[in-house]
């Protein structure tokens, strides 16, 4: 239960993915971007109306991976203090992308979801067209990669600057490192909604494409995700919901 509601919004990284990129100078964070260093956003999970955790989105300063400058994403989720007692979560995921927004240079993601344990690395070499993989010391073989191929948490973050008009269906190559797919969503609607907190926003509702997705989406009849992103210049995902066998699981 916990395990679905704190990998939630990483699996939608990586499955909300677009088709068009904007252009910044190389050292500068382009003030057209939906996002800049500095934002903060944070999650309330939740299973059915049970607290599960939290989950904390944010831009930190832009750093240089080998010679090129390139955004720093940090995702963080862990489980609040009851789900501990029973399946304790800590995970952290690290992504790079290039400052133009048009590709990922580096990711590293950390998992510990009771006894279940990942370090994983990709490395990206845009020269050859490869990301190799590797978790916990342990190198694959480097994978072919599409151009313009982002990883989970940068497509996250790519996908709030071409966001336009309901209706409007959005693809973008995005890797796991083992894998490079074609991701695709479509928005379904324009809404207002309104939060548990009481807060209302008027937003898209996007529903992505989640056939690449495994566990418990894979095995579910009939699942699905949902995301609401705000219909403003700043495009912030304000509520995530998912449909499995085992429930509903939400995001605020």
């Amino acid at each position: 239960m916990a395990s679905i509601s704190a990998k939630l919004l990483a699996a939608i990284g990586s499955i909300l993915v677009l088709c068009l990129w904007s252009v910044a100078p190389a050292w500068a964070h382009s003030p057209d971007l939906p996002f800049a260093p500095g934002e903060k956003l944070y999650y309330q999970l939740r299973w059915e109306n049970i607290p599960a955790g939290e989950a904390l989105l944010e831009v930190q300063r832009i750093q240089k991976i080998g010679s090129s400058p390139a955004y720093h994403f940090v995702m963080i989720a862990k489980s609040n203090a009851f789900v501990d007692i029973f399946y304790k979560i800590r995970d952290r995921v690290d992504a790079y992308a290039d400052t133009r927004m048009t590709r990922s240079v580096y990711y590293k993601n950390k998992q510990s979801e009771g006894d279940h344990k990942r370090d994983e690395v990709i490395e990206f070499d845009w020269v050859k067209n490869q990301a190799s993989y590797a978790n916990a010391g342990v190198q694959n073989a480097a994978i072919d990669l599409l151009p313009g191929s982002f990883d989970p948490l940068s497509a996250f973050y790519y996908t709030r600057m071409t966001l336009a008009d309901p209706h409007q269906t959005l693809e973008r190559p995005v890797t796991d490192g083992k894998k490079n797919v074609i991701g695709r969503a479509r928005i379904v609607k324009r809404e207002t909604i309104t939060l548990k907190n009481g807060k209302t926003f008027d937003t898209f509702c996007i529903e992505p494409e989640i056939k690449h997705i495994g566990g418990v989406f894979k095995k579910s009849k009939n699942a699905k995700i949902r995301i609401w992103v705000t219909a403003d210049d700043k495009r912030i995902p304000v509520q995530i919901k998912s449909k499995v066998a085992i429930g509903h699981f939400i995001g605020e």
